[in-house]
C-alpha cells in the first residue's frame, strides 16, 4: 500500500500538482482563520510604520506631512510587503520541525504541493498588507494622482515581486535548522536592502559613497516603480528592472529550493 501511494505521488501530472497545491494553499488559509494572530504583522505593521515614519520624518524631509505622503506611502508599502515574505520561510521551517511534512509524505499527493501551497497562501498576506497601507495613506490624506487603475497595477507589482522574493526565504526555511535562524538570516539580508534604499529619503540626500549602493539596490527600483505608477501614472525603466529582477530570483531560487525540499522530504 505504501509503495502504491509513493508511486502515485511521484507520477502526479501537472494538473494534479496544481490541484494539490491549491488544496495545500487552502490549508494555509484555514491556519490563518484558526490562528488570526498570524496576521498581526500584516495588519499592525502598515498602520504603525505609516504613522511613525510619516510624522517623525515628514517635516524634516519634505517640509510637511502632506508633501511627504507621496514619498513615504510607496516606500512603506514595499518595505512592509517584502518584509512579510520572511514569514514564508519561518512557517515552512516550523511545519517541517513539527513533522507535518512527514505526514504529507504518506499521502498520495504531489511532493511539491506543500511547498507550492504555502507560497500561494502567503499571497493573501501580501494583499492584506498592500490594501491596509494604501488605506492608511488615504486616511492620512494621500490621494495618488495616477488614479485607481495605476494604484491597482502598483499593488499587483508589489505582490508579484514579494511572492518572487519569498522563494529566497523559502530556501532558507528548507536548509536552516530552526525557525529562529530562518528569521535571523532573513532579517540580516532584508534589513540593509530596505533601509539603505530610497524608500524613506531621496537618494540624492545621502552621502556620495552611499548613493551608488542605494541607486543599484533592487528595492530602490521597486519603490521608484511604485511611485511612478501611483503618483504620475507612468511606467518607466524601474518597472522593467523590477519585473526582470523578480523573474531572475524565481529562476534561480525556485529550482534550488525545490531540489533542497525534495531531498529533505
Amino acid at each position: 500500500m505504501q509503495e502504491a501511494k509513493s508511486q502515485l505521488r511521484h507520477k502526479s501530472s501537472f494538473s494534479q500538482a496544481v490541484q494539490h497545491s491549491l488544496t495545500m494553499a487552502y490549508r494555509g488559509l484555514l491556519k490563518i482563520k484558526r490562528t488570526p494572530e498570524q496576521l498581526f504583522d500584516v495588519t499592525l505593521q502598515p498602520i504603525i510604520f505609516t504613522l511613525m515614519f510619516t510624522y517623525i520624518f515628514g517635516g524634516a524631509i519634505a517640509g510637511n506631512v502632506q508633501s511627504y505622503l507621496p514619498i513615504i506611502i510607496p516606500g512603506i508599502l514595499v518595505q512592509t510587503v517584502i518584509s512579510t515574505s520572511i514569514v514564508t520561510g519561518v512557517q515552512l521551517r516550523e511545519d517541517m520541525d513539527k513533522g507535518v511534512f512527514d505526514r504529507f509524505k504518506s499521502l498520495p499527493i504531489a511532493r511539491i504541493a506543500p511547498l507550492a501551497g504555502a507560497l500561494i497562501a502567503d499571497t493573501v498576506r501580501y494583499t492584506i498588507a498592500t490594501v491596509l497601507t494604501f488605506l492608511m495613506g488615504y486616511i492620512m490624506g494621500y490621494h495618488p494622482e495616477g488614479g485607481l487603475g495605476y494604484v491597482v497595477l502598483a499593488a499587483l507589482l508589489v505582490i508579484v515581486c514579494s511572492w518572487c522574493v519569498s522563494w529566497i526565504f523559502a530556501f532558507f526555511g528548507v536548509i536552516a535548522r530552526t525557525a529562529s535562524s530562518v528569521q535571523g538570516i532573513s532579517m540580516i539580508v532584508l534589513f540593509p536592502l530596505t533601509f539603505l534604499s530610497n524608500a524613506f529619503v531621496p537618494a540624492d540626500t545621502l552621502p556620495n559613497w552611499l548613493q551608488w549602493f542605494v541607486k543599484l539596490n533592487p528595492i530602490s527600483h521597486l519603490v521608484t516603480a511604485v511611485r511612478n505608477l501611483t503618483n504620475s501614472g507612468t511606467m518607466g525603466w524601474d518597472l522593467s528592472i523590477s519585473l526582470i529582477g523578480a523573474a531572475v530570483i524565481v529562476m534561480i531560487f525556485a529550482p534550488i529550493t525545490v531540489r533542497a525540499y525534495m531531498r529533505r522530504t
